[in-house]
Order: C-alpha cells, then structure tokens, then sequence
C-alpha cells in the first residue's frame, strides 16, 4: 500500500447519493438536525443515523448537541470546498441533476459557499477585485495589497488585521461549480459575506437547506459600484 492520504475513503463517504445530498444541504453553512438531513436526502431518519455515523466517524461532519436536538455542521471549509470543486467537476463531466426549479436562476447568481459569496456575483467580485489590484495571485497564492487592505478598511470597515488564522488563509480561490471559475474563499471572502449581511445588502434565503442569497435593490447598486462587472 502507498503511503499518504487515502483518498479513496473520502471519495467513498462523499459518494453515496444520500451522504452526498446530506453534505450538499450541509453547504449553506447553518447545522442540522438528522430529521432535517434525512429529509434533504429521501430517506427514513433510521438510514440517516447510520449515514451520519459514518460522515462523522470520517471526519467529514461534526455534531453539536443544544437541549435535546443533536445538529451537525461540516467540520470546516476545506469540506465545503472540496465539495464545490466536485460540483464544479460533475457539471464540466455533464453529470447534471435534470431536475430544475424556479430556485435554479437564483442560485447561479447569488448563493453561500459554506460562509462566503460564490456564484456569479461571487465571481465577478474577485475578477473585480484582480482588476482593480486589491487581490494579487499567483501560481502557488493568493493575497491582499496594501491597497485591497485600505479598500477593505474604507469601503467595508474590515480590518485586514482581524483575518489572520492558524488554519484558514486571508484569500483562497474556490472553484465556482456553476461559473467553472473562482469565487472569492478564506477569512476574507467569509468576512466580506457577512459585512454583506451586516449592511442588509443581502440576505440568505429563509427557505430551509437553500443555498440562495438575495441581494436588496440598494444592496445590489452598492455591490456594482464597488465591484462591477468592467468591460
């Protein structure tokens, strides 16, 4: 046996049609209880015990207990960003749901990536933010300039000296499974996503296990004038 990273063991967990529906509503970034899992992925709450033991066992998930409910969360967003990335590689593969809804529209726009902006406004910020110079990327990293530092202090009110983290990096290119692009991840893309939330610029959709964000009318203007979409 090679040694390394079992990647096969992941693969397996995520795989299942029900384990990954489970992990898939778990993206909105909120906790969930096995009731609320099991309904996302058709199947009896029985099933769904087993498939939870397993995720957690597998370090994919984690439980908090509050009162006499049990919720469980994903364990970080390296989860959520693997997950994206295959959603990203199944869509470029044609493996597509054929089930669509009215949801579907807004959800290429404007949806939550475990705790930051993805979709094609997700997008279209870090494209933005490249151009005007606030974000320099390279092969192997991403990072603020001391200009995307003043952008945020001025526009946004974020100190960039609030984000570091042992575990997490400031920037980090997260591939878009609708835009087959980057979106803007790390604890910058999080803490922009709630300055969002903050300013009532946008607002996650209250419909249980939905991914979209809607962005208000002004929410919408203040976006585009600090990131518009350019020539």
């Amino acid at each position: 046996m090679k040694a390394g990273p079992d990647i096969s063991m992941v693969a397996a967990l995520v795989g299942d049609p029900a384990r990954a529906n489970m992990l898939t509503a778990l993206m909105t970034g909120r906790a969930l209880t096995a009731s609320e899992l099991a309904q996302e992925a058709g199947i009896t709450p029985q099933t769904a015990s087993s498939h939870l033991s397993k995720l957690e066992a597998g370090g994919l998930i984690e439980p908090e207990k509050q009162g006499r409910h049990r919720y469980y969360r994903l364990t970080g967003p390296d989860v959520a960003g693997v997950l994206e990335g295959l959603a990203g590689l199944a869509a470029r593969a044609g493996h597509m749901r054929v089930r669509t809804g009215p949801k579907d529209p807004a959800l290429r726009r404007a949806r939550i990536c475990y705790d930051h902006l993805a979709g094609d406004l997700g997008v279209q910020m870090l494209d933005s933010m490249k151009r005007q110079k606030l974000i320099r990327q390279t092969k192997q990293a991403m990072e603020l300039t001391g200009e995307g530092k003043r952008f945020m202090a001025d526009a946004l009110q974020i100190d960039a000296a609030t984000l570091a983290h042992p575990r997490r990096p400031v920037c980090k290119a997260c591939l878009d499974w609708s835009e087959r692009r980057h979106h803007l991840a790390g604890t910058l893309g999080a803490a922009m996503m709630a300055r969002f939330t903050e300013l009532k610029w946008a607002a996650r959709d209250a419909t249980p296990g939905s991914r979209v964000v809607n962005f208000s009318r002004n929410g919408e203007k203040r976006f585009a004038a600090l990131f518009g979409a350019g020539e």
